[in-house]
């Protein structure tokens, strides 16, 4: 992985890193909740020598100070003995083992100093402050003990107390802020930890460098997520209105149908399978509206519903469902019959599909089919929309009888196991595969792999003050609604060249001479209707031979 791959992974799982983090402080805050707090307080005493009341028996001046400090390590181990401990809970009346009491104490000496610091803990404030003062007082106590009389102060060298405990504040532990700083930090790094392993284990396609690096294929288009294709309407509009989206999906489809083209200019597909790996990626919306930008190229193209279990094409594209391919297929209708001219595209014509029938397989793999698609070639660019190609055998069935397919594919959604399963399956059956289509994609973001340009429309012009050129030729559309006179249009279109006189077709199966002609001559008359003439293929497609 690249940088730019760890950019887009903390990007991608952004929520995760911040749902964790949360939980990291929420962790640290309970954590800190449950935690008995302790509190500190500091007493000070100091290491006094008794003076004798006699001038004559009183020592030089500074030596009280010296034998001061040559006693003040004695006293500090003393400070730690069990016996300050009983006295010291004696005077607070704790019924606390003297054990427990001493691993509560610290005694400190500040370096040069004869001063004793005792620092207690306790659960309470008040108790804290109480057992340090207590503590130097039984302190002082043992020293009588030991070198006096057992009475207050009647040692020579004793310990007094200097200076009372404060009342602390605050407890000492547990430092809240220190707690949430350290569950901030755990949960942080554990978001980014699942974001940088997610992103290593994901197979998801995401993005077409990927797609051409690990599969080596060529991605052929990508498309972007359509708002009006989504909720819905999956037949584009060819006018430059709709939402940025939806102008960037056209733009997209005219950038797929001239990779079509420039594929092989000497002999270019004439009938384009589109399948996908599973159900849902996306193909039906593709292969409509893959058909009718070719379409409105000026190239005539036919639409063939191929998917005669759950067809939808007559749904999107707005014609009649009652007649179509299976019916030619079973006999009982003529081709130039059931062919319909899409409301949207007058380039455009459509062959639903018809009947369902009990073996979808095999009515697609019939010889039938390939003579049907055959006829179709000779007068139009053939646009097969197919089954999925994991789902179902029928997609492989119609590949094997097309110049190529392609491969839709659901960004963020298909993995790479599934479009290799599907290439597996095309190769099996020796089907082309023309290249993958990267369906849904984002449009924006650093994953986005649509490139966009969005003009203003005519009443935004003028608007912002810009003169519009007004129109005087009239121009085709995909959508049927017209456009508005200050809607800027398209070049014109130059007129349709005179067609040339077709060669007799030969037909695959035998039937009347007088039936054929005029069969021939409407269909012919049916398909004629493009602004550009496509090129009657040089020779009768063959079987497969991989």
């Amino acid at each position: 992985m690249e940088l730019r791959d760890y950019a887009n992974a903390l990007k991608r799982h952004w929520l995760g890193i911040v749902l964790m983090t949360i939980l990291g402080l929420a962790a640290g805050y309970g954590w800190a909740a449950l935690q008995t707090p302790v509190y500190q307080a500091d007493a000070s005493g100091v290491v006094t020598v008794a003076t004798d009341p006699d001038p004559e028996m009183q020592l030089i001046p500074g030596a009280n100070d010296s034998i001061a400090k040559s006693r003040v390590p004695t006293f500090v181990e003393m400070a730690t003995w069990r016996n300050v401990a009983e006295k010291a809970a004696d005077a607070l009346g704790l019924d606390v083992a003297p054990e427990q009491l001493v691993r509560r104490i610290t005694v400190d000496n500040p370096d040069g100093t004869p001063i004793i610091k005792i620092t207690a803990e306790g659960p309470t404030a008040e108790g804290a402050r109480d057992l340090a003062e207590a503590w130097v007082v039984g302190l002082a106590a043992t020293i009588d003990e030991r070198e006096g009389v057992e009475e207050l102060g009647s040692a020579l060298i004793t310990v007094e107390l200097a200076e009372s405990a404060a009342l602390p504040s605050a407890p000492s532990f547990p430092d809240e802020r220190m707690a949430l700083m350290v569950g901030g930090v755990l949960g942080l790094g554990m978001g980014i930890a699942f974001a940088l392993v997610r992103a290593v284990s994901d197979r998801r396609v995401r993005a077409r460098d990927d797609v051409e690096a690990r599969l080596g294929l060529a991605v052929v288009g990508t498309l972007p997520a359509a708002g009006e294709v989504q909720d819905g309407q999956r037949l584009l509009a060819g006018d430059q209105t709709g939402t940025k989206s939806s102008y960037a999906m056209r733009e997209a489809l005219r950038v797929l149908r001239t990779n079509l083209q420039f594929m092989n200019v000497d002999d270019p597909p004439r009938v384009i399978v589109v399948s996908s790996a599973l159900p849902g990626e996306g193909k039906s919306t593709v292969s409509a509206n893959l058909a009718a930008t070719l379409a409105a190229n000026g190239v005539p193209v036919v639409l063939v519903d191929g998917d005669l279990r759950r067809p939808t094409v007559a749904k999107t594209t707005g014609v009649s469902g009652t007649a179509g391919l299976t019916d030619v297929l079973a006999g009982r209708a003529k081709l130039v019959d059931v062919l319909q001219s899409s409301p949207h595209e007058p380039n455009l014509n459509v062959l639903v599909a018809g009947t369902i029938p009990p073996n979808p397989s095999e009515v697609l793999g019939s010889a039938k089919m390939k003579a049907t698609l055959d006829e179709l070639a000779e007068y139009a660019t053939v646009i097969v929309d197919a089954p999925p190609l994991l789902a179902v055998t029928d997609g492989a069935v119609l590949a094997h009888q097309a110049d190529g397919a392609l491969i839709v594919v659901s960004v963020g959604k298909t993995t790479y196991d599934l479009v290799e399963k599907a290439q597996d399956a095309l190769t099996k059956v020796h089907g082309r595969l023309l290249g993958v289509v990267l369906n849904r994609a984002p449009l924006t973001g650093s994953e986005s792999s649509v490139y966009t340009y969005e003009y203003a429309s005519g009443t935004e012009h003028k608007k912002r003050g810009w003169p519009s050129k007004p129109s005087t030729s009239k121009q085709s559309s995909l959508s049927s609604v017209a456009q508005e006179d200050d809607d800027p249009l398209p070049e014109p279109t130059p007129a349709p060249k005179p067609s040339r006189p077709r060669p007799a077709k030969k037909s695959s199966a035998p039937e009347p001479a007088s039936e054929d002609a005029a069969d021939a001559e409407d269909f012919d008359e049916l398909l004629r209707g493009a602004a550009v003439e496509a090129p009657v293929r040089r020779k009768q497609r063959s079987s497969k031979n991989g």
